[in-house]
C-alpha cells in the first residue's frame, strides 16, 4: 500500500511520518496507481515502491488533470479525494509505501 500523508511545503522530508506527526489522508494500492500513471495522470518518474513527495503546486496540477476525467473512472475518484485533502490544507502530499 503507498500510504499519502499531508506535509507543509516548507517542512522537511521526515524519514518516518508517524514520528513526524503526518496527517494520515488514504492509500492506494499498485494497481489503482498503475492505472493512474497509464491514464497520464500521475507522471511516470514517481515510482509506487519509492516514497515521493508533491508539493502545493504539482498538487493542483495533478488535481486539474485529474478533474478532467474523474467522473469516468474510480481510480481517479480516490485519487482526487487524496488531492482535495492537500488543495483544503494548503499543503503538499508525501507518500510512503510499506
Amino acid at each position: 500500500m503507498l500510504d499519502f500523508y499531508l506535509i507543509n511545503d516548507e517542512q522537511s522530508k521526515p524519514n518516518y511520518p508517524e514520528k513526524a506527526n503526518l496527517e494520515y489522508i488514504s492509500g492506494l494500492n499498485s494497481k489503482t496507481f498503475e492505472n493512474l500513471k497509464e491514464n497520464g495522470i500521475i507522471d511516470s518518474r514517481f515510482d509506487y515502491y519509492s516514497d515521493f513527495r508533491w508539493n502545493n503546486g504539482l498538487v493542483k496540477q495533478i488535481s486539474k488533470k485529474a478533474s478532467e476525467k474523474r467522473e469516468s473512472d474510480t481510480d481517479i475518484e480516490k485519487l482526487c479525494e487524496i488531492l482535495e485533502k492537500a488543495l483544503e490544507s494548503k499543503s503538499g502530499i508525501i507518500a510512503y509505501c510499506d
